[in-house]
């Protein structure tokens, strides 16, 4: 199958060396992602929020924040004509990865759901990156990446129960799936944009795209406007810092990284969010964690090394 063609500014961008600032950002933004895990358990303890609207709630900050940036920033929304269907396919892939994501959580559990969409995703990217983009992986990044997918798979799965494969889990861990390919397409679609397009304006319109197909959702969800009433803190922490503020330093990140390697690095994603339990609430990491969490951080060292 022949290869899809892009413009020369697209060739000069996957051609041009990759960068540790990049790498930080998307470090940072997948930390912050991390965070996400614990703000939910307490939304569901204090405002017995459910998961798929605090997905909706944090689309619509998220994307209200983004426009108020864009809108103080030269050039304001301009976003490349060919650019512009990717932002809705972006945004179609934001939505569906919460829908999907938090509606496996209930059938499947957090353990699974994490560990199948958050592992795949990787793998995803790696796959169709060298196709779409013409990237080219090094050892070193298939090295970081192996031991990134493995230690993740061991990290979250360590502490977990045993498996029910009944018609309710499997339904979930396909679920999972479609969140990990949805969450693949739209880094994929970011980093083939961001050649022409700046970053902000085409989160902003992303995630307003995103927020917009979302929201009828909203029809399947209990006494919402309750649900808000007591957790708005922590989903204005969700919208504001671990949304807004962490996916426009990942675009920025994005720009300067191939899309392989971010995706390594957001595996420090599950690594983050497992501290933290640890941490704040009382969970046991086990010696196998240990082995994940170890593995998690040599696969990053492996990517620092390779960017030099």
């Amino acid at each position: 199958m022949p290869r899809p063609s892009y413009d020369r500014g697209v060739h000069r961008a996957r051609q041009a060396p990759w960068t540790i600032g990049g790498l930080v950002l998307i470090a940072l933004a997948a930390i912050s992602w991390g965070t996400s895990g614990s703000v939910m358990t307490v939304l569901a303890d204090r405002a017995a929020a459910s998961p798929l609207l605090v997905g909706i709630a944090r689309l619509w900050i998220a994307a209200i924040l983004l426009l108020l940036a864009t809108s103080t920033t030269a050039g304001s929304f301009a976003v490349a004509p060919r650019d512009r269907w990717r932002c809705l396919a972006m945004g179609a892939c934001m939505a569906s990865y919460q829908a999907a994501y938090f509606t496996a959580v209930t059938l499947s559990g957090i353990a699974v759901v994490a560990l199948v969409a958050i592992c795949s995703a990787p793998l995803v990217i790696a796959t169709l990156a060298p196709w779409l983009l013409g990237e080219r992986l090094t050892a070193r990044v298939r090295g970081a990446q192996a031991l990134g997918v493995v230690g993740t798979a061991i990290l979250v799965a360590a502490p977990a129960g045993s498996f029910d494969p009944s018609a309710r889990f499997l339904a979930g861990t396909l679920l999972a799936l479609v969140a990990g390919l949805a969450y693949a397409l739209y880094v994929l679609a970011a980093k083939a944009s961001l050649a022409r397009s700046a970053p902000l304006p085409l989160t902003a319109l992303t995630f307003t795209v995103g927020a917009a197909l979302l929201t009828p959702a909203l029809l399947w969800t209990e006494a919402p406007l309750s649900q808000v009433a007591l957790g708005w803190p922590w989903l204005l922490y969700l919208g504001g810092v671990a949304t807004a503020g962490a996916y426009a330093i990942y675009t920025v990140g994005l720009r300067h990284v191939p899309a392989s390697v971010a995706g390594v690095t957001t595996l420090l994603e599950p690594l983050t969010a497992t501290i933290l339990g640890v941490a704040l609430f009382g969970e046991r990491l086990g010696a196998a964690g240990a082995v994940g969490a170890l593995m998690l951080v040599s696969a990053l060292g492996l990517l620092i090394v390779d960017s030099r």
